[in-house]
């Protein structure tokens, strides 16, 4: 099973982007859902999570207000819809998720899915 990752790409500061990830084949069932960035030159990191039963979600302070996690269960498709884009978002997008309900979502290593990432670059 594979993550597929679409949507990315270049806007201005103080545009939106949607992405969305759904896995490759729908025999599988996740619980928890991130989306993780990694800009060039530094370490992966959280951007935002849903746990899927209960529909809570968690985000970085630094995307608070401005990224939304949604999701259509009939199509098991998951968005991260990010608006008011700034350049210091710009980095490559992964959407990760899991079988299990993860107790902490800002975690990597508590998933064992991963898309391919999608580069989003927010210009100046």
């Amino acid at each position: 099973v594979q993550l597929v990752e679409s949507g990315g790409g270049l806007v201005q500061a103080g545009g939106s982007l949607r992405l969305s990830c759904a896995p490759s084949e729908r025999t599988v069932s996740f619980l928890s859902m991130g989306w993780f960035r990694q800009a060039p030159g530094k370490e992966r990191e959280f951007v935002g999570g849903i746990t899927l039963s209960s529909g809570s979600t968690d985000y970085a302070d630094s995307v608070k207000g401005r990224f939304i996690i949604s999701r259509d269960n009939v199509k098991r498709i998951t968005y991260l819809q990010m608006s008011n884009l700034r350049p210091e978002d710009t980095a490559v997008y992964y959407c990760a998720a899991d079988e299990s309900l993860i107790s902490t979502l800002r975690v990597p290593r508590a998933y064992d899915y991963w898309g391919q990432g999608t580069q989003v670059t927010v210009s100046s």
